[in-house]
């Protein structure tokens, strides 16, 4: 099995993907319920599908239990839910509060796994792996044309999980692709907006040098998610969305970009180095390819 997509032309004159083809994901129009998920459960597990159906039936309870106390939710093999929300931008700090958050969502953020990929040697005659961050429940999905009417793109929807080429070009002519990790913090695609506003590049923050660790703090536009990479390499909307402050104990070079309104902004990059202050260059500032 594989998932299906046709070829599609972006026909928006004002897109800077105009006349490019992009490879559009298409479903039919069924959904797998619960029914058709305790079916499944059962046949890989020696558990009664009447138990595996009243649990999936109180999850969606438990994960509204947890949200209404403020709990992020972790799954293990799928990520993480949590609250997310927009909020009206006003000019004096105590006019700021909960009467001014507006639309409410749930972000999700996919579970990771490193994949080798290859190796490159190094100028010492080292050998170094060379790997991607693949999303878990996607690392093995494969995917195949199919030239079957009955299957449709998916309608534009109020989530941000855009998937009609036509219109899905970003700023630098590439499909975006975004999906469901963005959680909603997204609407909308560049398709429907003749001129889209660009995204600032997020603010990498944190100590450098470091004698033993520090710690690295993400910031971006309102409303838009943070894809970010520790190896150097590019970050694009399937690299890890930052949540909350993490902790660096070796050098490593941090690259992010911010994704809004499926715009990328340009990516950021900061270097963080381990070992005595000595007046170098942090590294730190926005790539210029």
């Amino acid at each position: 099995m594989s998932q299906k997509f046709i070829k599609s032309q972006n026909k928006n004159s004002q897109s800077p993907a105009y006349g490019k083809y992009f490879a559009t994901a298409v479903y039919d129009n069924h959904f797998i319920g619960t029914e058709e998920l305790s079916d499944f459960i059962q046949r890989q597990a020696s558990v009664k599908k009447s138990d595996i159906k009243a649990v999936l039936q109180e999850l969606g309870e438990a994960f509204k239990h947890f949200f209404e106390l403020g709990q992020k939710i972790k799954l293990d093999g799928i990520g993480i839910f949590k609250v997310g929300f927009s909020s009206i931008g006003v000019m004096k700090l105590e006019d700021c509060g909960a009467q001014t958050i507006t639309t409410r969502r749930v972000l999700f953020q996919p579970e990771t796994t490193r994949v080798v990929v290859g190796q490159q040697k190094m100028d010492d005659g080292s050998v170094k792996q060379k790997y991607v961050n693949a999303i878990t429940m996607l690392k093995d999905v494969v995917f195949e044309e199919t030239h079957d009417n009955a299957m449709n793109v998916e309608p534009e929807s109020s989530n941000g999980d855009s998937t009609n080429a036509g219109g899905s070009g970003n700023s630098n002519g590439s499909q975006s692709g975004t999906s469901g990790e963005q959680g909603g913090s997204q609407s909308g695609n560049q398709g429907s907006n003749s001129n889209p506003e660009p995204v600032t590049a997020p603010e990498i923050s944190g100590t450098t040098p470091f004698e033993e660790s520090t710690t690295v703090t993400i910031q971006g536009p309102q409303g838009a998610s943070i894809h970010y990479t520790i190896d150097g390499s590019t970050p694009s909307a399937e690299s890890p969305e930052y949540s909350e402050p993490f902790t660096l104990t070796d050098t490593a070079t941090i690259r992010a970009i911010a994704i809004l309104n499926e715009v990328s902004s340009s990516v950021s990059s900061k270097t963080f180095t381990k070992g005595t202050p000595d007046g170098g260059d942090s590294g730190d500032g926005l790539d210029q390819d």
